[in-house]
């Protein structure tokens, strides 16, 4: 009795390119990319690095932008108290804005595309080596 051949291992850890680019603007993201980006069979993959790159660039970008507008919605709280209610409409197209990039960024990164977010979308080809 002959045993089977044993298939060679994934050169990606079994999971494709595009849906490790996708999970990098998942809600997982931030853990993704790290990941990714330290993990053997994915460090080397330029795509996959791009898209890491990318994403913790945005997720710092965020991270800023939540920063300022907190920060705006305390200044106009201390110039009249009821001035921070516009904060609010402001503050939810701001993240509904975020979520729509998200989502249209796991959409290219699926169709094994590459595109530049502006300012960070080069400085995450420039880590990538790209």
């Amino acid at each position: 009795m002959g045993t089977a051949p044993t298939p060679a291992p994934a050169q990606s850890g079994g999971l494709q390119p595009n849906i490790a680019g996708l999970l990098c603007y998942s809600p997982v993201g931030l853990i993704c990319s790290i990941i990714w980006l330290v993990a053997e069979p994915f460090k080397n993959d330029k795509f996959i690095r791009f898209h890491s790159f990318q994403s913790l660039f945005l997720c710092g970008a965020c991270f800023v932008l939540a920063i300022g507008l907190t920060i705006l919605g305390v200044i106009l709280s201390m110039i009249a108290g009821p001035l921070v209610l516009i904060m609010f409409p402001i503050d939810m197209v701001v993240w509904l804005g975020i979520l729509v990039l998200c989502v249209f960024m796991m959409v290219k990164a699926y169709g094994n595309q590459t595109p530049k977010l502006p300012i960070i979308g080069e400085m995450a080809a420039k880590q990538a080596g790209m």
